[in-house]
């Protein structure tokens, strides 16, 4: 429940005090995917997971979850393949069982290893805490939880923003077709 610090400002000679109780439990987690078509409306589709310390209960994403995001995608994207670029965290490296099972449709390249500018979604990421959670102090969780949907879903309503943290990795999207006898 401690938010991200971000600078502020206070009246002059007063630092600004952000107050947060320490009792509180619990986080929330969320996995996207910045979705990227030439002559289509860039897209950013997320799921959320909410920790609130209870026992048995899930810390972060499990690969099932990641599992369930990818599917989604597939059925919310109109027709084609998917190419998913992930970074090497060690529940994406369960990623491959996720081609295996019944989805011909994906295709799975990997990240190098410690290259988060690579990755469009960190930009997400960064821009949402720096943004609408940047020195929010919520009293009960599902105040967090909320804020995080709402400033969510604005980034989603801004698609500039995400070509935005494209353009910021330097990567470009394009086609390149692959060989029908190469295996990944």
């Amino acid at each position: 429940m401690r938010p991200p610090r971000a600078r502020t400002w206070g009246p002059r000679g007063h630092a600004p005090v952000i107050r947060v109780r320490q009792g509180g439990t619990g986080s929330v987690a969320a996995a996207g995917l910045a979705c990227f078509r030439p002559g289509s409306r860039t897209r950013l589709i997320y799921r959320y997971h909410e920790y609130r310390g209870r026992k048995g209960e899930t810390k972060a994403f499990t690969w099932p979850e990641y599992a369930a995001l990818v599917t989604a995608a597939h059925r919310q994207l109109p027709g084609g393949k998917i190419v998913l670029i992930w970074d090497n965290l060690n529940t994406h490296a369960q990623a491959e069982k996720l081609a295996l099972n019944g989805r011909p449709w994906l295709r799975i390249c990997r990240l190098p290893p410690y290259a988060p500018d690579l990755n469009p979604v960190e930009g997400i990421w960064s821009s949402l805490k720096r943004g609408p959670l940047a020195n929010l102090a919520c009293p009960a969780f599902s105040d967090l939880t909320r804020a995080f949907r709402n400033g969510l879903r604005a980034i989603q309503r801004r698609p500039s923003l995400i070509e935005g943290c494209l353009a910021e990795t330097g990567l470009t999207l394009e086609m390149h077709e692959q060989p029908a006898d190469t295996t990944l």
